[in-house]
């Protein structure tokens, strides 16, 4: 159940491919080989109305909020969390050449029993 959940702010438009930044994370997700493909998600969110740090017009931000089940280790979370932001730093470079852009990420577990999913996806993609 990882689910890649991408918020961004709305000034972001025309500066930042976020199309791209999905895609490249998705393979990033997958490249990690710790998650099965017909469970992966990868979405964004634009955000219309946000207040940044000193309010000035061209500060944008981008949030990555990573849901995945329980079962991996720590060392594999922290694997994961690199390389999930070594690509989004690489897809987002620019950006950060100048002093007007944040980028966070957060991996979060979740408890599968507190958790509800019907997938049709898997049984296509396992062949069955």
């Amino acid at each position: 159940m990882p689910h890649l959940a991408i918020e961004y702010s709305a000034n972001l438009e025309g500066r930042a491919d976020i199309g791209a930044l999905c895609e490249r994370l998705l393979k990033t997700v997958l490249d990690t080989g710790l998650f099965e493909v017909g469970a992966v998600r990868v979405r964004a969110f634009r955000a219309e109305h946000y207040a940044i740090a000193d309010r000035l017009p061209e500060n944008a931000f981008v949030d990555l909020n990573f849901r995945i089940g329980k079962g991996r280790t720590d060392e594999e979370k922290k694997r994961t969390g690199e390389a999930i932001f070594a690509a989004a730093i690489d897809i987002l470079g620019p950006l950060f050449e100048t002093p007007h852009f944040a980028l966070s990420l957060e991996i979060r577990e979740i408890d599968a029993e507190l958790s509800w999913k019907k997938n049709a996806i898997h049984p296509r993609l396992r062949g069955k």
